[in-house]
C-alpha cells in the first residue's frame, strides 16, 4: 500500500476542466465513501478549491483513483487524463507540504489554502476515510506550513497591485478604518482593490462609474455607496483615499478639481492611486503638498520588491520542506517495519519460553543447576542463531555478500 497525490490544478488544467471535476462541500462525504468503498483505496482525503482538485490516498496504484475521478463526475477518462498529475510517496508528501505552505498557489504564499486543507481533512475524518497514514501526513503538513510561515517571509510581502495600493495608503494613514475611500471605475482591477480595502474596514466606500448599473452591482458586494461621474468634483473633498482605473483616453480628475478638493478639506492629506493607462489623474497633481499620488509604476515597484523577497523566502521554505519530507518518510519506513519487529520479538519469546520450560523440568528432576544453565544458554544461542546462520549459508554468491553485510550491521560486527 503506497501513498499518492493525484489531481489537477491551475498549472495543468484550464478553468473549463477544473470546474467540471470540482467537489461541492455538501457532496464531499459521499464522494469519499464512494472512493473507498471498493477497498482498492484504503484511506482518502479530497481537496477541492477554485484552483485545484486533488485526491490524497493510500492504494497499490493510482489508476483506480484517476478512473474514479472521471467516472464520479460523469466524464470520459480520456477527457480528464491529459490534465492529471500523479505523485507517488516522496513526491506526494512534498506536494502536500508545498500546497499547504502556499508555494503552489496562484498567489505565492497566500494563507487561505492552509484553511482549505484543514477543511478537507475535517471532511475525511467525518467520512471515516482518514486512517493512520493520512492522519500522520496531515499533522505533519500543518506543522510544516506553520514553520514555513513563522520562520520565512513567504507571506509577509506585497505581491499584487491591489495589495500594494492598500500598503501605500497605510504609509500615509496609519488606520484605514478611519478613512473614506472612493473607487473610480468598476472593472476587474477596481474590484480587486475594493476587496483589499474592504478587508481593512474603512469608514465608507463609494463607487463612481459611467455605467450606474455596473457601479451598483459592484457596490452591492462591499456594502458601498454609488456616485454619478458628474458629481465627482463636488464629492471629491469627502474622500481621503481615491483609487481610479478606467478606460478613459483622457484624465478624469484634473489639477483644478484636486486643488479645490484640498482647499475644501482644509489641507488634510489625500492619497490618490492611479492604476489607469493612459492616466485617469493628471500627473501635475503630484506637485500638490497635501496629495500623495501613486501611479501604476509606483505600485509595480512595491510588487517587484515583494516578489524578490518572497522568492528568497521560497528557497528557505523549500529547504524546510525537504527536511520534513525526509522525516515523514523515515516514519513511514519504521511504521512498515513494525510487523517484522513484532514477529521477531514473538519468535524470540517463544524460543525463550521453550528453553526455560526445558530447564525447569531438568531442575525439577534434580539435574545440577550449573549444567542446566549451561544447556539453557546453549539452547537459546543455537535457536536464535539458526535463522541468521542459514541465511548466511545460502549458495548465491552475490546474495551471500549482501547477506553477510546485513548480518554484520544487524549484530554490530566488525567488517573484514
Amino acid at each position: 500500500m503506497q501513498l499518492y497525490a493525484l489531481g489537477l490544478n491551475h498549472h495543468t488544467a484550464p478553468l473549463a476542466i477544473r470546474e467540471r471535476v470540482a467537489f461541492g462541500a455538501g457532496g464531499l462525504d459521499r464522494a469519499l465513501r464512494d472512493l473507498t468503498s471498493g477497498r482498492v483505496v484504503r484511506e482518502a482525503a479530497i481537496l477541492s478549491t477554485c484552483n485545484r482538485t486533488e485526491l490524497y490516498f493510500a492504494a497499490d496504484a493510482p489508476q483506480y483513483a484517476a478512473d474514479w475521478l472521471a467516472q464520479f463526475h460523469r466524464l470520459p477518462p480520456g477527457e480528464v487524463a491529459p490534465y492529471l498529475y500523479s505523485h507517488p510517496e516522496r513526491e506526494a508528501v512534498r506536494h502536500v507540504f508545498r500546497v499547504a505552505s502556499g508555494l503552489d498557489s496562484m498567489v505565492l504564499g497566500e494563507p487561505q489554502i492552509l484553511g482549505q486543507v484543514k477543511e478537507a481533512v475535517r471532511h475525511a475524518e467525518e467520512a471515516g476515510t482518514l486512517g493512520t497514514l493520512l492522519h500522520k501526513l496531515f499533522q505533519n503538513t500543518f506543522a510544516v506550513a506553520k514553520e514555513v510561515r513563522s520562520s520565512t517571509a513567504i507571506g509577509a510581502n506585497i505581491v499584487s497591485m491591489a495589495a500594494a495600493a492598500v500598503h501605500l495608503a497605510e504609509r500615509i494613514f496609519e488606520r484605514i478604518d478611519e478613512q473614506h475611500v472612493l473607487f473610480i471605475g468598476a472593472g476587474e482591477m477596481i474590484e480587486l482593490c475594493a476587496a483589499h480595502f474592504a478587508g481593512a474596514k474603512p469608514k465608507s466606500i463609494a463607487i463612481a462609474n459611467r455605467t450606474e448599473a455596473r457601479a451598483s452591482a459592484l457596490a452591492g458586494h462591499f456594502g458601498a455607496g454609488t456616485l454619478k461621474m458628474e458629481a465627482l468634483a463636488e464629492a471629491l473633498p469627502r474622500f481621503d483615499i481615491v483609487v481610479s482605473c478606467t478606460a478613459s483616453p483622457l484624465p478624469i480628475v484634473g489639477l483644478g478639481m484636486v486643488e479645490r478638493a484640498v482647499k475644501a478639506r482644509r489641507h488634510r492629506p489625500m492619497v490618490m492611486v492611479d492604476l489607469a493607462v493612459p492616466r485617469d489623474i493628471e500627473a501635475e497633481v503630484s506637485a500638490l503638498d497635501d496629495v500623495f499620488l501613486y501611479s501604476v509604476d509606483d505600485l509595480a515597484q512595491v510588487v517587484e520588491a515583494g516578489l524578490e523577497s518572497r522568492q528568497q523566502a521560497v528557497v528557505e521554505a523549500e529547504g524546510i520542506i525537504d527536511a520534513r519530507v525526509d522525516g515523514f518518510l523515515h516514519w513511514m519506513r519504521t511504521r512498515d517495519a513494525v510487523p517484522a519487529i513484532r514477529a521477531l520479538r514473538e519468535h524470540a519469546e517463544m524460543v525463550r519460553e521453550a528453553e526455560l520450560g526445558r530447564a525447569l523440568k531438568q531442575l525439577a528432576r534434580g539435574d545440577a543447576p550449573g549444567k542446566v544453565l549451561e544447556a539453557l544458554s546453549h539452547g537459546l544461542t543455537n535457536k536464535l542463531m539458526h535463522g541468521p546462520t542459514r541465511y548466511l549459508n545460502q549458495d548465491e554468491c552475490e546474495a551471500h555478500h549482501d547477506a553477510a553485510h546485513i548480518v554484520r550491521r544487524l549484530f554490530n560486527l566488525p567488517e573484514q
